[in-house]
């Protein structure tokens, strides 16, 4: 049975299974806003992974905002983290750099090195949201720690009471020293037990897929239409999906190669789009329901005007929460999933 189920994670593209949970590593000025994320990570002599990521903002022009941080394992990202300000970039001389930020992690021993996280921007009257997964492995052992080096460096200054009858006197000092040093240590271990509950439950929200011909797809609710858009690479699938209105308005979304297509729907209250192939039935469960952005005026749609406010979500879509969204070419098969 072909049906487009908002149930699970998974994604196939002619035949062969292919995961579009994680990160956007197409090129493409059509995508949309979105961050890149990269992990490198080395095993420290106890089991544990030491992972540097890096998140990569798509837009040169525009600095973001992150809204969400998750990790399998709840210990934390430095530098990365809830409210942070994703950078803008620059272009000069034809050359862009994109903005980014970097943190450090400690992964447990036998804890995925994982990092999800959710960010939004705001372009005009627009606002864009997007999650975005990156993974790291593992392919050596770490260097020893450079900051070992300077602790014991920093030891000069007990050296600098070579006075002789003095020389006593800062040796009970450092003692005295000693005590402030365990206290820290004993409150860093209730920090770490709080940890895993202040961290968020793990973000839903769009993703953008992994795969290079995977579509990426956007649900945009503004305040007089739903559209459903679809950017397909040129080397992405064919396929025709059909959307189905509570009111049986048929509308259909061809996924064309190296092309970006959508379909639109008058918005009202109760509008529901039903996904599903020329000649079959959607199922309920895989439907999408529009929602009236927090900007539009009043409790009706605005008469004339744009609309006021954008929810963007690349309708891989909503992981978690949300949805991905899968092609099985050989079999004409496609699933949104929630």
């Amino acid at each position: 049975m072909n049906r487009l189920n908002l149930r699970r994670v998974a994604a196939v593209a002619a035949g062969a299974l292919i995961g579009l949970t994680g990160v956007a590593v197409v090129a493409s000025p059509a995508l949309a806003h979105h961050t890149t994320i990269s992990g490198k990570a080395c095993k420290l002599p106890n089991g544990d992974l030491r992972v540097n990521w890096t998140v990569e903002n798509s837009e040169w022009d525009l600095a973001g905002k992150i809204t969400s941080v998750w990790t399998p394992s709840g210990t934390e990202v430095t530098n990365i983290h809830t409210d942070a300000v994703l950078p803008a970039g620059s272009r000069e001389n034809g050359k862009t750099k994109y903005g980014k930020l970097e943190g450090e992690q400690i992964v447990p021993k036998g804890q995925a090195a994982q990092l999800k996280v959710s960010a939004e921007w705001v372009r005009g009257k627009n606002l864009h949201k997007n999650t975005a997964t990156g993974t790291a492995k593992a392919t050596k052992n770490c260097e020893s720690q450079p900051p070992a080096s300077p602790e014991p460096s920093q030891s000069p200054e007990p050296s600098q009471s070579p006075e002789p009858s003095q020389s006593p006197e800062p040796s009970v000092e450092p003692s005295e020293s000693v005590e402030p040093t365990v206290e820290p240590s004993e409150s860093v271990q209730p920090s770490e037990s709080a940890e895993p509950t202040p961290q968020p439950s793990e973000p839903s929200g769009p993703l953008v897929p992994e795969e290079p011909n995977a579509p990426v797809f956007e649900i945009i609710f503004t305040c007089d239409e739903l559209t459903v858009t679809a950017d397909n690479p040129a080397d992405g699938v064919e396929a025709t999906i059909v959307f189905t209105s509570e009111k049986g308005e048929t509308k259909k979304l061809e996924l064309i190669p190296g092309k970006k297509t959508e379909v639109t729907f008058k918005a009202h209250k109760g509008l529901t789009i039903i996904p599903s192939f020329e000649g079959e039935k959607g199922d309920p469960e895989d439907a999408v329901t529009w929602e009236k952005p927090a900007e539009c005026d009043g409790g009706g749609l605005p008469v004339t005007g744009p609309a006021a406010g954008v929810i963007t979500g690349v309708a891989a879509v909503l992981l978690a929460a949300g949805a991905v969204f899968f092609v099985m070419a050989r079999r004409r098969r496609i699933r949104f999933t929630a």
